[in-house]
């Protein structure tokens, strides 16, 4: 009885949060879009996330020229979706948007090469990668025992041989991948202007000036301060107030 109960529950809740984001999406057709983000923001509200919700959301700021939340809801749509070809393209152009203009640090030659190998997937589908990689070595070990011919014996040897250093790589760049999530915490500047200073203190000097919508990333937190790096490995002390957390 209680199991037929949890399932009306959550049929009757789907239902509506299909309703109210129905509702939402109409709404952003007829150019309400306050009334849009309201409607969205009460779905995320029921603990129901989704790409779609934060990019129909993060489109209704941009209309309304909110440069911050714009950014931060199309950068909350991709880390659900990182595929995406539109929140990408939409990301980029609320990025015109902003004030700072940031150059990204662009890596060569080999490192550019190892990170880009460690950033073709996130740490989860490294682990199914993995663990794709063992099974395949376990038919080859098979296939290496029950084969009649030299020939075959050397392929399914070869195989053997070099499937080990394969999933090496691949533990590596999952344990990498995992290392460089959890270092780099992503966040948005929402505060129109925020000093940025070299010490974790209210009359440290100011290093520099960041304005809405810059990007930024959270090394560590000390009382009200947030030690960020930027995308051009630029340095300093932010207030927490003044940012909002990605993930």
């Amino acid at each position: 009885m209680k199991n037929l109960l949890f399932i009306i529950i959550l049929i009757s809740q789907s239902i509506l949060s299909q309703s109210v984001f129905d509702k939402a999406n109409n709404a952003y057709k007829q150019g309400n879009y306050q009334q849009a983000i309201d409607s969205y923001q009460s779905i995320l509200k029921s603990k129901k996330h989704s790409s779609g919700i934060y990019f129909n959301m993060a489109n209704c700021y941009y209309k309304l020229n909110q440069v911050a939340p714009a950014i931060y809801n199309y950068e909350k749509a991709l880390l659900l979706n990182p595929k995406d070809k539109d929140i990408k393209t939409n990301l980029e152009f609320a990025k015109n948007r902003r004030i700072d203009d940031i150059k990204i640090v662009q890596t060569v030659g080999f490192e550019k090469l190892f990170k880009d190998i460690t950033n073709m997937f996130n740490y989860n589908t490294w682990g199914y990668v993995i663990i794709i990689l063992s099974f395949v070595f376990l038919l080859f070990f098979i296939g290496y025992y029950f084969s009649e011919t030299t020939l075959a014996k050397r392929i399914f040897f070869v195989g053997m041989f070099g499937l080990p250093i394969i999933i090496i790589g691949a533990i590596f760049s999952a344990l990498l991948e995992k290392s460089n999530r959890e270092k780099f915490n992503p966040a948005i500047v929402f505060s129109e202007s925020s000093s940025v200073k070299t010490e974790p203190k209210e009359n440290a000097q100011e290093a520099f000036v960041l304005h809405e919508g810059t990007k930024v990333f959270i090394l560590e937190e000390v009382d009200a301060f947030s030690k960020i790096i930027l995308e051009d490995e630029t340095e300093g002390w932010i207030y927490k107030k003044d940012i909002k957390t990605i993930k």
